[in-house]
């Protein structure tokens, strides 16, 4: 019996899926078809695709050519497949043409031509709504939104808003943005979903008046250091049903469930401490962020692994008149402490150590992007490695979770609780004050 194997995503599955399928099938006895995993297409930088996995193999399905669907989920796996299965020839699409030549050695490769003039990129451009991407800003600084607005299909860069007008052209002229606009409300009305990155004092308004026209907000950390204003824009957020999320990507990471779902697990025994480091140098861009907007990311994962139910909270920061900050934030559990290690202008080794009862796992460098950790148990010699595919700063995949839901028709939710994000305001509250207390002390250093 001749096996044949083939590979894709089949996204809006369209006539050339099925043509590849049939011609495929034509080629041996049996049919296997591998369907890519979301995790694998994310891992590849494809962040638009449309339908669910279970959805695109259903449609394979139903063609009645695939004599077995696997699902692809990870680099390399085409080998191991061929041997497994025991394949024959390899079928793939005219546009991989070369690109797995290599694998002739294990099988027959079958490179065949596309169906003209079709295509689910196409189809998307068709049929997919265009949402309409703008920025709040008050200084010239992007963090590079815009570019990350590039990767995701379905999304365009559409208008700029600042309250100065000299601000908002220059900015536009910077970053090619089309429109600009010093009026919000005429802003709000060219947009779908936007990025608020203003100082924390204007922040609450624009959320507000977004939120109430039904636009979708991504807002910097945090909305408010006020718990009825944290309240009140959740529950408008709920009532217009529009999204409001915190610019914190590393919650909609898969990488970071993994890590958290770990952590609480038992895979290492009850956690005893979490020690993050961070550096304020690496916000350099934002010569206005404030101490207590960096620890903003230590704290989340922490309240993410040992929740909110803290005993006590002690905050010791220094600062001297070379402009060097070192801060030490504790938090203690009933039965865990937290250290939360911050500085700037300070060499500071980053990164997140979790002790468990029964082992650790390790974080290293810039960890709130969470490409890689590692974990270690008891009795064993090695470490088991976890590896993800990371792009860019991360903003993508916060609009990769609003655009899959308001496909999906999803009700908007956040990744972070009202007790979560209530609880955390409460100890950047503390941090700021600390902070301030020791300039007046030392005259506004």
């Amino acid at each position: 019996m001749k096996k044949v194997i083939t590979y894709g995503t089949f996204d809006l599955f369209h006539e050339g899926h099925y043509n590849i399928l049939k011609r495929a099938k034509e080629y041996g006895d049996y049919l296997i078809v591998g369907v890519t995993g979301e995790n694998y297409d994310a891992q590849r930088g494809k962040l638009s695709v449309h339908d669910s996995l279970s959805k695109r193999i259903e449609n394979v399905r139903k063609t009645g050519f695939a004599d077995l669907i696997i699902v692809e989920e990870y680099i390399g796996q085409k080998i191991y497949d061929i041997i497994k299965y025991g394949i024959d020839v390899l079928v793939v699409g005219s546009d991989w043409r070369g690109k797995f030549d290599h694998l002739s050695e294990y099988c027959e490769v079958k490179y065949l031509e596309r169906t003209k003039n079709i295509s689910s990129t196409q189809i998307r451009n068709i049929e997919m709504k265009i949402y309409r991407f703008g920025i709040v800003t008050d200084d010239l600084w992007d963090n590079k939104v815009i570019e990350e607005t590039k990767t995701i299909h379905g999304l365009r860069m559409e208008s700029v808003f600042a309250s100065d007008m000299k601000l908002a052209n220059q900015f536009a002229k910077k970053f090619k943005v089309p429109n600009t606009f010093t009026s919000y409300d005429k802003f709000l009305e060219s947009i779908d979903i936007l990025y608020i990155k203003t100082s924390l004092q204007t922040r609450v308004d624009y959320i507000e008046k977004a939120l109430i026209q039904g636009k979708h907000v991504i807002s910097s950390i945090p909305p408010s250091l006020k718990k009825e204003k944290i309240q009140y824009l959740r529950e408008l957020s709920k009532h217009h049903h529009a999204f409001l999320l915190n610019n914190i990507p590393m919650l909609y990471l898969n990488s970071f469930s993994q890590l958290v779902w770990m952590a609480r697990s038992n895979m290492i025994g009850n956690v005893l401490s979490i020690r993050c480091s961070i550096s304020k140098n690496h916000f350099t861009k934002q010569s206005d962020k404030d101490l207590y907007e960096v620890a903003y990311y230590p704290i989340c994962t922490i309240f993410k692994i040992m929740g909110t139910n803290y005993k006590e909270c002690t905050c010791k920061y220094i600062r001297n008149k070379n402009n060097i900050v070192y801060m030490i934030l504790s938090i203690v559990f009933e039965n865990s402490i937290a250290l939360v290690e911050l500085g700037e202008n300070v060499n500071i080794t980053e990164g997140i150590t979790i002790t468990g009862t029964m082992g650790k796992i390790y974080i290293l460098d810039k960890w709130w992007n969470l490409s890689y950790f590692k974990m270690k148990r008891q009795g064993e010699e090695d470490f088991r490695r976890f590896s993800f595919h990371f792009e860019g700063n991360g903003f993508r995949y916060i609009l990769q979770f609003i655009l899959q839901n308001l496909r999906n028709s999803t009700i908007p939710s956040s990744r972070i609780s009202e007790d979560e994000m209530l609880t955390m305001i409460n100890i950047c509250k503390k941090i700021k004050m600390e902070e301030k207390k020791i300039k007046k002390q030392e005259g506004g250093l």
